[in-house]
């Protein structure tokens, strides 16, 4: 039986800043007369998940770059961690959270946009080695759409790996978890992305003068 959870979340829209959605998440509740001990699981789930929403919509909409597949992911991802919940044993509800989002998100676009994840070469997909964090740079330009525009055109690993840092401020070793990279390469993929970003940035707001 399934019944629809409704939470508000945070959306990141063309300027970079919070606007208000809506999903409906359907989590399928367990059969009753099945003990109290499911009630519980599924009361401690909405808990400790359902705050994490926003970071679950906010990574899954810049991995795909499509509201209504970033809707879908986000159910699916919440299905997915529901179904593995009783496996939980840690403490950092938002990062094993993200994992699956993370992971739903890649599976859809092996899917949908293989082409994507075929052609990534981090060695390819940047020059020079300077920094732009995306959040700081929307305090210093106006133009948040060539801002959006400019994230948009990184491949999905530099554009998982600035979100997953600037936008929801997790640390390095959450970062590894999550993509399953090992820390160094966290690092390096990171200062590649910001370089590539910043590249990016600078090719839009150039077209625009």
């Amino acid at each position: 039986m399934a019944a629809a959870l409704k939470a508000e979340y945070p959306s990141w829209g063309e300027d970079f800043h919070p606007r208000e959605k809506i999903v409906n998440l359907f989590v399928l509740k367990k059969p009753e007369g099945q003990g109290m001990s499911q009630q519980h699981e599924l009361e401690a789930f909405e808990g400790m998940m359902l705050p994490h929403l926003d970071a679950a919509h906010n990574l899954a909409r810049w991995l795909v770059r499509n509201e209504d597949d970033a809707q879908d992911i986000v159910q699916e991802a919440y299905l997915r961690a529901l179904k593995s919940f009783h496996g939980f044993r840690g403490s950092d509800g938002r990062a094993w959270l993200l994992k699956i989002v993370r992971n739903t998100a890649y599976t859809w676009i092996r899917k949908h946009r293989a082409v994507e994840l075929a052609t990534f070469d981090e060695e390819i997909h940047t020059s020079g080695c300077e920094t732009a964090n995306p959040a700081v740079t929307l305090e210093k330009t106006e133009d948040a759409e060539a801002i959006r525009e400019a994230m948009e055109d990184l491949a999905v690993e530099f554009r998982e790996i600035l979100v997953l840092r600037h936008l929801e401020g997790l640390s390095y070793k959450e970062i590894a978890d999550i993509a399953q990279i090992p820390p160094g390469t966290v690092m390096s993929r990171l200062a590649r992305a910001r370089a590539r970003f910043k590249q990016c940035l600078a090719d839009r707001l150039g077209k625009e003068k």
